[in-house]
């Protein structure tokens, strides 16, 4: 009871107006995208970058409940530019949009940052005046996973420079080269990727057994409560950008690398026997370390497709000092749109064949 005063108390000073719409989560009229634990379906949890969360309503305004300190969401309202907002540790309504024309509105929100320490909960929507939800929102008829690590993630995307270091605040997915191609292919995107982690072996070795291979099957990373189900999203393609972390310091083995790569291909197509899988070389890895990637990934992609997995294989370009850098040399938000422009052909005669 307590509980729940409390939240009326805070959506009372985030909307104007005395009369509000309570929202739960488990509304049949939300549309949800990514891997979501919906164990509690009054608050669902998730992880990875790229959960997005969407409504249509008819009103003036529109807030969002969510546990506390639970990071950083883009806001998308009616096709206008997105804008960030964030929910602090003492914030657990949000308000999104307020003094709208009263009228038909879209809202989505996207989780921004990785959640594998915040661990994000969603808690609904409240609905300013005398708002109401309209039908569950369409899905997009396309659908793509991107499997991989910081670069994927969007890590440090929003920095001034390489001197910056990694933050919640300065790290957004929405700027990667996975949500800017999700955008413009019109797919509904899930991401699977966290910072630091490989296919094999993590960054420096560290957190041995942590790796992808190790977590790729539950559906949010270190919660080995709820397995992942694969039917719950067939996507029509998945990218594979693994390998940085594996590669890009001393101790590595290429061979445990290679066998760990095609076994992953396989147990991915064995999952999503639908799917077209790209796998993707590294934008972040240089000189030797490089070219054994490439040599190595392009004899795995054509094994594999000699056994008719439908697989496909691009090198990407390294990054290119003239277009900055984001914290700790990751990828800025030009590196990202480079990235997206080069994968862009494949993906949209893969998801759009005729």
């Amino acid at each position: 009871m307590k509980q729940l005063l409390a939240m009326c108390l805070m959506v009372g000073a985030m909307l104007s107006g005395t009369a509000q719409t309570v929202v739960d989560a488990d509304d049949a009229r939300i549309l949800y995208s990514g891997r979501i634990n919906f164990s509690n379906p009054k608050s669902p949890l998730f992880v990875y970058p790229a959960v997005q969360i969407g409504v249509d309503f008819h009103g003036t305004g529109i807030a969002m409940r969510a546990k506390p300190g639970c990071g950083y969401f883009m806001v998308t309202l009616d096709r206008e530019e997105p804008f960030k907002v964030s929910f602090m540790d003492e914030d657990s309504v949000v308000t999104l949009a307020t003094g709208l024309k009263e009228g038909n509105h879209s809202v989505k929100v996207m989780l921004a940052t990785e959640g594998f320490e915040l661990r994000p909960e969603f808690h609904g929507f409240v609905l300013e005046g005398n708002g109401y939800l309209l039908a569950k929102p369409a899905a997009l008829s396309r659908r793509i996973e991107f499997i991989g690590n910081s670069i994927t993630c969007g890590y440090g995307s929003e920095a001034a420079s390489q001197h910056e270091h990694y933050s919640l605040e300065n790290s957004n997915h929405y700027y990667s080269y996975a949500a800017i191609l999700a955008r413009e292919l019109y797919a509904e995107e899930v991401c699977t990727a966290r910072s630091g982690i490989g296919l094999y072996r993590n960054y420096k070795g560290k957190f041995p057994g942590q790796t992808m291979e190790n977590w790729y099957d539950y559906t949010c990373i270190y919660d080995s409560t709820e397995v992942w189900d694969a039917a719950r999203f067939r996507p029509d393609v998945i990218c594979v950008n693994l390998g940085t972390n594996d590669l890009s310091t001393a101790g590595y083995d290429i061979e445990v690398y290679a066998e760990s790569y095609r076994k992953f291909i396989r147990h991915l197509a064995d999952l999503q026997p639908q799917a077209e899988i790209v796998i993707l070389t590294s934008q972040m890895l240089f000189g030797n370390a490089r070219q054994i990637q490439i040599d190595t990934l392009q004899q795995i992609y054509q094994q594999l497709k000699a056994e008719g997995l439908k697989v496909h294989f691009q090198v990407l370009r390294t990054q290119d000092p003239a277009k900055g850098y984001g914290a700790d040399w990751h990828p800025s938000k030009a590196q990202n749109r480079q990235t997206a422009d080069e994968l862009l052909p494949l993906l949209q005669q893969l998801l759009y064949p005729n």
